[in-house]
């Protein structure tokens, strides 16, 4: 099976900053993938070159082993790139469904794309119904999006985001200003998102319960260099990782 993203020595620099350099790493379909690293380390640069925002200086990004590298960001969501943000991006003044209705509609311009429901198009509310099952909360279509709660707005961007339809989602810190309950509903979200459909997921996340709960496989990386990669047992005792989080001096600790 091939990988649904890869990225192969793709380096990104803003004047003198190294914000990526030489990331290789892949996504399989069905996969939850971490991505983490301390504030700074460059995760989201490299989502936004994965989505399109940024285009990498040297290197090459994959979707279904096709080059992506220079496609408009555009073009990569209808392509199967799905994208959720550390702070929800939805349509101010805008109702609960107006904004829901936008993956939707992206899905149905993917004409050469069949949905995960067996059918090319979208059923809009039965979709959603299926979705909503793993969130604990309801609402009113036509309620503005605003007059949901900061955590519930979350939540609904990443089943916008399933809404779409996607080959990959980028989540992007989704359990920052959760509680518990809400974190639990976004991981069984997540999970179905990838073992039943093939969903692949990149995540960011700051919680290393969540990753090392959710995650197959976790790339870590610091002052945008990979510098570590495995499982969650192999990522948890990794010296390099413990140092990059704790800023200990291994060889100090060492002698």
């Amino acid at each position: 099976m091939n990988p649904i993203l890869r990225l192969d020595k793709v380096c990104k620099r803003f004047g003198g900053v190294i914000a990526a350099d030489d990331v290789t790493f892949s996504v399989m379909p069905g996969e939850i993938h971490g991505l983490i690293g301390p504030n700074g380390a460059g995760k989201s640069t490299l989502m936004n070159l994965i989505s399109g925002i940024y285009i990498p200086d040297s290197g090459s990004i994959f979707l279904d082993e096709k080059d992506i590298s220079n496609v408009p960001s555009h073009m990569r969501a209808r392509m199967g790139i799905g994208r959720t943000f550390q702070t929800p991006r939805f349509l101010q003044r805008s109702s609960i469904r107006d904004n829901l209705l936008l993956g939707t509609d992206l899905a149905n311009q993917m004409g050469y794309l069949k949905s995960y429901f067996g059918k090319k198009g979208s059923n809009f509310e039965e979709e959603l119904d299926r979705l909503m099952k793993y969130l604990d909360f309801t609402f009113d279509w036509e309620e503005d999006i605003n007059g949901l709660a900061y955590g519930q707005r979350k939540q609904l961007e990443i089943v916008r985001s399933m809404l779409t339809h996607p080959k990959i989602m980028l989540v992007d810190e989704p359990a920052a200003g959760l509680n518990n309950k809400e974190i639990d509903d976004v991981m069984a979200l997540l999970n179905f998102a990838a073992k039943q459909f093939g969903i692949g997921v990149l995540l960011i996340e700051h919680s290393m319960d969540m990753i090392m709960n959710i995650c197959e496989d976790i790339v870590v990386i610091c002052f945008g260099k990979v510098i570590a990669m495995g499982g969650p047992s192999k990522i948890s005792c990794d010296e390099a990782v413990i140092e990059a989080y704790l800023g200990r001096d291994l060889d100090a600790s060492n002698s």
